[in-house]
């Protein structure tokens, strides 16, 4: 068994779609009014759902996991954080050194966090 698919409950799948095709540079290759989903290389599918719509309904809160993008270096890392950052959206940790490397961490509308980072060589 491989999971393969990341599914976030979102308030408002339109606001949430535009965000992560504008942070991803992909376009949702599904959509519908309460649901849309990304194909990413390498198979892993991330989908947004409506809150309203999921059954059974969602009683969990937003922000309590994050989804991790890592980038080819330090350098990318920086680059990346000042246009996503220009472009207005929430940062949550600016670029920093960790144990696990270079990293930033945004908000998408949902609070739900989104975390770039370059792992040491």
């Amino acid at each position: 068994m491989t999971p393969n698919l990341i599914i976030l409950y979102v308030a408002d799948p339109d606001c949430s779609t535009a965000f992560y095709e504008n942070l991803l540079g992909i376009a949702p290759v599904e959509r519908s009014p309460a649901f849309a989903m990304f194909v990413f290389p390498g198979g892993i599918k991330l989908g947004l759902w409506s809150r309203k719509a999921v059954e059974p309904a969602v009683t969990g809160s937003t922000g309590a996991f994050e989804i991790d993008v890592p980038l080819a270096n330090a350098a990318e890392v920086d680059t990346v954080f000042a246009r996503l950052s220009a472009a207005g959206h929430p940062v949550l940790q600016e670029p920093t050194d960790m144990e696990f490397g270079r990293t930033f961490m945004l908000a998408d509308p949902d609070q739900n966090r989104v975390r770039f980072y370059n792992p040491p060589v």
